[in-house]
This record gives structure tokens, sequence and C-alpha cells, in this order.
């Protein structure tokens, strides 16, 4: 089994979902997050969802919880997952921390949605060991990981984490290294059409989902999902795709705008399109 010690940087959503499918495939996880209690946040998070797979006959939750280790820094480890918020200066960063602080043979992936890999990758003395390795929320849930790779990323680091994605139960799919590879390219102007439909008064939040839902055979719709991924996280990913492809049909619709700069982010604060008790 390779990669038996993987260090998951960042305990939020993403990051917190990640540890644990990795850790439910017998690997040892050191979660690493600088926002105070975070990690605390992520563990408790983590026995609810374990819980409830152990009662479907998953591996016993304590067992799994028991192989995270929350860690204060930086660890030697095979691996470096990085999920920590879509900002490209706070992921370029860490990444130049990484590369100092992990063992030479360490591959460091993102699982960034839009950020390019190479930019990450430029800021480390090991291009060919840096990989995308984008997963989907609810991570435990999802099968999909949207691999991708580098300019100088290497065939030896792409079939590694390939077959790691494999291994922990997941469908590898790979992209090359464009503003938000394959999924967020597609999914992004499609939130933004939804928004851009409440916007101008098409029809009301729940009627654009229900269309979305039944109609393409979606099992949530568009407002929703943003809410789930988080607004603020939407409108970062449409500017690097404004920004990267020089085209404006991608900039953020104003309400989108509106909404994060009022607070509602979505699930994670309660409230966004869709008020969440």
């Amino acid at each position: 089994m390779d990669f038996e010690d993987v260090l998951v940087v960042g305990a939020g959503q993403m990051g917190g979902g990640i540890a644990q499918v990795v850790a439910a495939s017998g690997r040892h996880v050191s979660l690493y997050d600088a926002q105070p209690g975070a990690t605390d946040r992520a563990l408790e998070t983590m026995r609810k969802s374990l819980t409830k797979l152990e009662e479907k006959g998953g591996a016993p939750a304590d067992e799994v919880v028991r192989r995270i280790t929350v860690v204060e820094h930086l660890v030697p480890a095979a691996l470096m997952i990085e999920a920590v918020v879509e900002d490209a200066d706070t992921k370029e960063q860490l990444f130049h921390r990484a590369d100092e602080e992990l063992p030479p043979a360490a591959i460091l992936a993102s699982n960034t949605s839009s950020i390019p890999i190479a930019t990450l990758a430029a800021a480390t003395d090991r291009p060919d060991k840096v990989i995308g390795m984008h997963f989907f929320n609810p991570v435990p849930v999802l099968k999909l990981v949207e691999i991708i790779r580098g300019r100088d990323t290497s065939d030896e680091t792409a079939e590694k984490i390939t077959g790691l994605a494999r291994e922990l139960g997941k469908t590898p799919a790979v992209a090359n290294d464009f503003p938000g590879f394959v999924s967020n390219r597609i999914l992004m102007p499609f939130i933004n059409e939804a928004v851009w439909a409440l916007h101008d008064g098409v029809a009301e939040a729940e009627a654009i989902d229900t269309i979305a839902k039944l109609g393409f055979a979606h099992p949530m719709g568009p407002l929703a999902l943003a809410d789930l991924i988080g607004l603020d996280t939407c409108v970062a990913i449409m500017e690097v795709l404004q920004e990267g492809l020089g085209d404006d049909r991608y900039a953020p619709c104003p309400l989108l705008r509106e909404h994060v700069e009022a607070g509602r982010l979505g699930r994670k604060v309660g409230s966004g399109f869709y008020e969440y008790s």
C-alpha cells in the first residue's frame, strides 16, 4: 500500500472529509489546521459520519478515528493533501513551506477546484511531484476525484495518485491544467446562470432548483448546490475562471457578490439562497 502516512492540511468541510476517507482506507492521517478549533469540529463531524456508515456495515467509527492524529505543524509524510481556503497566495505559501519541510520524495497534492497547478508547483523545487487531487463534497459519499496534471507533473506522480484514488474507493478522472479544470468550467457557469435567473426575477429560488432537479435529473438544484459549496468559494472560482480564461462570461452575477458581501455564504453559516437551521 502506497502512502501509509498522509498529511492533510485544512480541516474544513473538504479537509475533514478527505482525512476521513484516507483513514477509512487503513492509512494513518496527520491532520493540521492553523485555525483554532477547526480540527475539533472536523473530528466531531467525522464521528457522526462514520457512525452512520458503521450502521450500514462500514468500518467501526472509533477504529477509523484512531488513525487520525491532530498535529500543530507540518509533519513528515509520503503525501500531503492540501485543502485550505481557495486563495492562490495562501496555497502558494503553504506549498513553499511544505517543499522545505517534507521529505524530498513526498508528493504535494492540492484539493484546489480552480487554481492552476503550475502556480502551486512554481512555489516548490519539486514541480514533478505536484498534482491536483480534487475531491467533491460530501467527500465520503461522492465517488469522483478529478486528477489534474500540471505541466511538469511526472507520469510516476500521476500514476501513484490515480492509484491512490482507486484505493480510496473513488473514481479518478484525469484533466489537464486549465483554470477551473473540467468540473468547474462546466459547473460554475451553470450556477451563475441560475443566480442570474433569480436576479432577473425569472423565478423564485425553489422553482429554479425544482426545474433543474426534475428537468435535468440532477440530485440537487444549482442554487442549493451553491449554498453547499459556499457562495464565497463560488465567487473565488469564477474570478479564477474570468481572469485565467480572459472571458467576462465567467464574471460572478452581482446578486452572488451581494450575498457574499452580506455574509450569506450558504450552509456553513446557516444562510445563503436558502435558510438552514
